[in-house]
Formats: C-alpha cells, sequence, structure tokens
C-alpha cells in the first residue's frame, strides 16, 4: 500500500553565477541570483522564477555568520533544495532548518538538473524525512 502523504513536487533553488547559466563558484548564500524550479515525483520540472539575491551584501561578523543565513532563508522561505556547486559554514544551519542543502561541485544548470534527477527518490525522500523532523530556523 502506497503512503498517501508522500510529497509530488518540491521547490529548488540552484544558487547561479551572473550568467545564470551555471551553478555559481560562490558559497550558495554568495550566489548573484537564484532559479527556482517546481520539480515534480515523476520527473517534471518546471521553471518558477529568477529571483535576485537581494541578501548577497549582508553584514557578516565571521564567514558563516547565521545573520547571513537567516535572511538567505527568508528569502528562499518557499525553497526545499538548496542546489549548489559549493556550501558553507551554514550547511548544517539549511539541514536543521528542515531544508536538503545539496552540493554538485561546479555544472551548468542544465547538468545540476540532471543530477537532481538521477537522484529523484532520495532527494524526495530526505525532504520528507527533514520536513518531519525539521527545527525551528524555518
Amino acid at each position: 500500500m502506497e503512503r498517501r502523504s508522500q510529497l509530488e513536487r518540491i521547490r529548488v533553488a540552484l544558487g547561479v553565477d551572473e550568467t545564470e547559466e551555471r551553478l555559481s563558484r560562490e558559497h550558495f548564500g554568495d550566489s548573484d541570483a537564484f532559479l527556482l524550479y517546481d520539480v515534480y515525483r515523476d520527473g517534471r520540472v518546471e521553471f518558477v522564477e529568477r529571483r535576485p539575491n537581494s541578501v548577497r551584501d549582508v553584514e557578516e561578523r565571521e564567514h558563516g555568520d547565521s545573520r547571513k543565513f537567516r535572511a538567505v532563508a527568508r528569502l528562499l522561505s518557499d525553497v526545499d533544495v538548496f542546489l549548489a556547486a559549493r556550501m558553507g559554514p551554514n550547511y548544517l544551519r539549511i539541514r536543521r532548518s528542515g531544508r536538503y542543502p545539496m552540493v554538485i561541485g561546479f555544472a551548468s544548470v542544465d547538468e545540476a538538473l540532471r543530477t537532481l534527477l538521477d537522484r529523484i527518490e532520495e532527494v524526495f525522500s530526505e525532504v520528507e524525512r527533514l520536513r518531519l523532523g525539521s527545527g525551528s530556523e524555518r
């Protein structure tokens, strides 16, 4: 018997560089912009929007400052998966907030989406698990 509570759609944000064709070489929170996609369990992918990184220049007392994480989390409050070439010190905060930080290395947007689709069941399972045990930072 299949679980009826399974997610059918997740929202994914890709942190991209100024070309918007490749993942940013910077940490996720320092990306130039975020491309948001709705990804369905059946493999469909729909572009939602380009969201400028309006919090890129949040002042940090130290690298990985939690204020930067909170600013990015507010900007992307509707996102389940943060997909990036690399993550910074806020990686664990992302997980504790009930979101899935997915690091795949430097890639084009198309390659990043293909990598996500190749691991779709794993990603959906992880998002479901994180939602069940999400912390208070979301």
